[in-house]
């Protein structure tokens, strides 16, 4: 777990720096890093999706992940914690009711969430980390939140702090896992959830960074478990890529 934290601690640090020195940056400098930040991670999505052995599995887990995501609405389970942390941050109002104002909190907890976890070093990062007490791997994963999160929260708010909340419970989760996942996982099986993890980085750029095209990414995390799944299955039947 100490990577998790590691992890958490470089959020908080960088998302906080982002909150107090945030409105001291030029609109246009904040604009340009968020762009930066998108065209990185579309950069490295791309290159996490040529790490596949086989494209028809990444898209067979893409469109079940998808269909499954929207049956179980992810995202909108997602954005109804932000919109209950937020309701839990608002000021009281006359009567002492609490309103939610906006949905820049949302928007921040959600691109935040998604970014700092959805990647195939939070995975790889956890595994290790859980199997053989080595987080170097997430020491390097947390240096580049920390600085994503000074960027974030410069520009979307608050709600990229409690992102860390995702993180504990997804990569926390991972971790005490990796012995179980250890003795299952293969290295095709992690080929292709890694590919995965690259598309759904590519969706994340389009949309919540470089805001080209609205997609709702998080309805696509169920992929992340199809994909080793799918393999398993097509080795149990022989079927070779």
């Amino acid at each position: 777990m100490i990577g998790t934290l590691l992890n958490i601690a470089t959020v908080l640090v960088g998302g906080t720096l982002g909150l107090f020195f945030g409105s001291r940056l030029p609109d246009q400098l904040r604009k340009t890093v968020i762009a930066g930040l998108g065209l990185f991670t579309l950069a490295y999505g791309f290159y996490n999706f040529l790490k596949t052995q086989n494209p028809l599995i990444v898209l067979g887990s893409l469109l079940i992940g998808a269909m499954l995501g929207e049956l179980w609405k992810i995202e909108d389970g997602l954005a109804s914690m932000g919109k209950w942390l937020e309701l839990k941050l608002a000021r009281p109002t006359i009567g002492g009711k609490r309103e939610v104002t906006n949905s820049r909190f949302i928007r921040a907890f959600l691109t935040a969430s998604l970014v700092f976890c959805i990647g195939p070093m939070s995975i790889l990062g956890s595994i290790q980390d859980g199997l053989k007490g080595d987080y170097s791997l997430l020491a390097i994963k947390s240096v580049l939140d920390g600085f994503a999160a000074l960027a974030f929260a410069s520009t979307l708010g608050v709600g990229v702090l409690f992102s860390v909340l995702v993180i504990l419970f997804y990569q926390g989760g991972i971790t005490l896992l990796a012995a179980q996942l250890n003795s299952v996982i293969t290295p095709a099986m992690m080929s292709e959830l890694t590919a995965v993890g690259g598309v759904l980085l590519l969706g994340i750029a389009v949309s919540s960074l470089l805001e080209i095209k609205p997609i709702r990414v998080g309805n696509f995390l169920p992929s992340l478990a199809v994909a080793p799944l799918l393999v398993a299955l097509l080795t149990f039947l022989k079927i070779k890529d």
